[in-house]
């Protein structure tokens, strides 16, 4: 005769015995496995409110561009009505105060003179703003003179120092009295 199976009962929902108590592993295993779902919830929760801050619903940007001549100006036309002087001048600040060489160029630049070169000098004791003539273009130091409001003639202030190696055609250097150079203060103005 075969053996009848009683089905087990459930000994969770359906025990007759009494529930024995919780041991302190169970308990610490179920405290554990709260604080992961906890976490986990978080994390999920996290994650989403990132990737909707990073998703971009995009704003329509409109862009306009400024409307250009029809033909545009060779460099030669710009050339042409803004010619640039054949003479090549080199700045020193003489006096210290920081950036006039660079705001000297600027106002030479704008004389339509080619500045190659504008740094400090050697020291910061020059008194005078002088100009030294470096090669044989006495039309340039002529045209420097002029825009400084200095006589070509001053032996004070114009010097003939030729120096070939300098590749400039006049040396600016600035003395402590460009303040009293009435072109160069306007300009600065």
């Amino acid at each position: 005769m075969a053996k009848i199976k009683r089905r087990k009962k459930n000994k969770f929902l359906f025990s007759s015995k009494p529930s024995r108590p919780a041991k302190r592993g169970d308990i610490k295993g179920t405290l554990v496995n709260s604080a992961i779902v906890i976490l986990s919830l978080l994390l999920v929760a996290f994650i989403f409110s990132f990737s909707n801050r990073q998703v971009q619903t995009g704003v329509p940007i409109e862009i306009t561009f400024p409307s250009l001549p029809d033909t545009p100006k060779l460099a030669v036309e710009i050339y042409e009505q803004n010619p640039i002087l054949d003479i090549e001048v080199e700045i020193l600040n003489g006096c210290g105060i920081p950036g006039l060489a660079g705001k000297v160029s600027d106002y030479l630049r704008s004389q339509q003179m080619d500045v190659v070169r504008s740094e400090n000098a050697d020291h910061y004791n020059y008194e005078q703003t002088m100009l030294i003539l470096r090669n044989e273009n006495y039309k340039g130091l002529q045209k420097v003179a002029h825009s400084f409001g200095i006589d070509e003639k001053d032996n004070t202030r114009v010097k003939h120092i030729p120096d070939n190696k300098l590749s400039v055609d006049i040396t600016v250097i600035i003395g402590s009295d460009f303040a009293t150079i009435k072109p160069l203060v306007n300009y600065l103005k």
